[in-house]
């Protein structure tokens, strides 16, 4: 999914319905402008941060994104924080809570991916699980029925 294709911004503002396929299309936006805001929330987008997004999003959406899309997404203006938030917020209830969760989960894993977490990662994480409303349990992991 190139960056330009974000097209579900403009519909959740807009106010549309979604099916699943497009609740499917919708969590790997949130995915990928999450994970790569991400990147660049303590000022220092490192490679190791890109290759575990790369990972991430290919393991939860079964597509690849190049380095230089998740950089481009992690300093672009379109996605910056105040405007993340604000999207997290009007699509949270067109998630599953899997989806909220499995958002939340890889959040923390990019953070813990370089040798440390800086301040700045506990902040954009705190504000990102406020804006996903994401319960403790979500934060935690734990979905009902999922024993993984």
């Amino acid at each position: 999914m190139a960056i330009a294709d974000l097209k579900n911004v403009l519909n959740i503002f807009g106010g549309a319905d979604f099916s699943e396929d497009q609740e499917n299309e919708l969590f790997k936006e949130v995915l990928l402008m999450t994970l790569a805001r991400a990147a660049d929330a303590d000022i220092n987008i490192q490679t190791i941060e890109v290759e575990r997004i790369q990972e991430i999003l290919r393991d939860h959406t079964g597509e690849s994104f190049s380095s230089a899309d998740i950089r481009v997404a992690a300093r672009a203006e379109l996605y910056a924080e105040a405007t993340l938030r604000k999207y997290l917020v009007s699509v949270r209830n067109k998630l599953s809570d899997a989806h909220r969760a499995a958002t939340i989960g890889a959040l923390a894993d990019v953070f813990r991916s370089d040798s440390t977490v800086s301040v700045l990662e506990i902040d954009f994480f705190d504000r990102v699980a406020e804006a996903l409303a994401a319960t403790p349990s979500q934060i935690a992991g734990l979905i009902a029925g999922d024993v993984n």
